[in-house]
């Protein structure tokens, strides 16, 4: 699990440019599933084949990360960006990145006006993205423009590394997690339900991909893979953040104070049961910030009953978050009961 988390995490794919993940779950897959197609929108959709009268479920994981984006190049070979997804600017400054262009990566690093020179005033405020910009060491437009174009996708270089504890640390695990558990079911399974296994596009963006595929699937149920806030360490009340990382799969009830997902009482009931009959240890979570591909899923066509499952996540959407490894192997296992037990 750690090495698929490695590659997947080390690998690129911003909301929009999803193809080096895709490849990678596309070759992870190629002899363990039944069918695979890539739809107009760049879902993969995979597909373990059931019996006749037996279930449908849809597995649903993002393949898309957080990341930025080519606005403007300056005079001087600086460029600007947009943020894809939600970041905090002060996550932003002094970040390596590499430009993905149609020749190769670009390397750079977003800098701003350096603390000797910053007023008192100003060194008290966060630096908004927009007065932030990306070095590459061009030495005008015409040089930087030979190399960059507008629109080409940035993304952060941090490399995958391993910690105590079963921890590990790298980017892009929002939802690089929810792609390796999603890979390693469907390469476990052996069940009677017809299992459609999705590496969805730009959910960080607005739930796109799993809008379409979950109405060309139509299945009775489903499960989004994704992570979840983990609020054990400094700084964070346990009430407001109560999954810690290590504690095993958290099965959310409900998230972003219930104008997401309120989870289906079906799926809930199911979860659970699968996660006390192999005796995993369990979270539950009532959250009141984001949502996930759930929230679209489960609003398709006349409704399908969906339910979220996570790890929980340290430090998300930064350019570096931890998850335990253990939870990720556990979250496969909890699923591949849930589908032997229907």
């Amino acid at each position: 699990m750690k090495e698929l988390l490695r590659k997947l995490s080390e690998a690129c794919g911003i909301s929009g440019f999803e193809e080096d993940i895709r490849e990678i779950l596309k070759e992870e897959l190629k002899d363990h599933v039944d069918d695979m197609e890539t739809d107009v929108m760049g879902n993969l959709i995979t597909t373990h084949k059931g019996k006749e009268g037996k279930p449908s479920v849809m597995l649903a994981s993002h393949m898309d990360e957080i990341g930025l984006m080519v606005s403007f190049i300056d005079d001087e070979g600086f460029l600007r960006f947009v943020k894809i997804g939600g970041i905090n600017d002060q996550m932003l400054l002094n970040q390596k990145v590499y430009i993905k262009t149609e020749n190769g990566d670009v390397p750079g690093i977003i800098g701003s006006k350096p603390p000797h020179i910053t007023s008192a005033a100003e060194a008290k405020k966060i630096i908004e993205y927009k007065n932030m910009f990306i070095d590459i060491g061009a030495k005008d437009k015409e040089q930087a423009e030979s190399l960059v174009s507008i629109g080409d996708p940035i993304v952060f270089h941090t490399e995958f590394e391993e910690c105590l504890n079963d921890l590990v640390m790298g980017k892009a695990l929002d939802n690089r997690v929810g792609c390796a558990v999603m890979t390693q079911v469907m390469k476990e399974i052996d069940c009677d339900a017809t299992v459609y296994g999705v590496g969805t596009v730009q959910e960080e963006v607005g739930l796109k991909g799993a809008k379409t595929s979950a109405f060309k699937l139509n299945p009775d149920m489903a499960i989004a893979l994704d992570v979840t806030i983990a609020g054990d360490h400094p700084g964070v009340k346990p009430e407001d953040a109560p999954v810690k990382a290590g504690a095993g799969p958290v099965i959310s009830f409900a998230d972003a104070s219930g104008r997401g997902l309120i989870t289906h009482p079906m799926m809930k009931k199911l979860l659970v049961e699968a996660a006390e009959a192999a005796g995993i240890d369990y979270q539950v979570e009532v959250g009141d910030g984001g949502t996930t591909d759930a929230t679209a899923i489960h609003l398709t066509r006349e409704g399908i009953a969906t339910a979220t499952l996570s790890s929980g996540s340290r430090y998300i959407h930064t350019p570096i978050s931890v998850v335990n490894v253990k939870d990720v192997e556990d979250t496969v296992k909890l699923i591949v009961e849930f589908l032997n037990r229907l």
